[in-house]
């Protein structure tokens, strides 16, 4: 084996390989979609920016208890990420930015 075969093997240079060549596996449109769905995702967490900072504060008070004593705040950012990250409101969004979607496909093959 060469040097350089015996390089491209080890664990952390496959991992950067692999992520380098993601936006490549993606197609144009995938990869619009994924940038919009991430947008879309931090959207819903400052709508529900109130409950993790009710959580944040319950877990800091609570150390090893959290789990016990701050269930309920848990359960309410779970229910407010679920009603603004469900897949049925991502699919209206697209819906909604269609053209935002055209463009970025667009601009993206350029």
């Amino acid at each position: 084996m060469s040097a350089s075969n015996d390089e491209n093997n080890r664990p952390d240079i496959r991992a950067q390989m692999k992520d380098d060549g993601r936006d490549d596996r993606l197609s144009f449109r995938r990869f619009a979609e994924h940038k919009m769905k991430r947008e879309f995702k931090e959207e819903a967490i400052k709508k529900c920016e109130n409950h993790l900072k009710n959580f944040g504060k319950c877990a800091q008070e609570s150390g090893l208890l959290v789990v016990f004593k701050c269930r309920d705040l848990n359960r309410k950012i779970n229910e407010c990420m679920f009603e603004h990250n469900s897949p049925e409101k991502f699919e209206a969004y697209l819906k909604d930015h269609q053209e935002e979607l055209e463009r970025r496909t667009l601009k993206s093959k350029n």
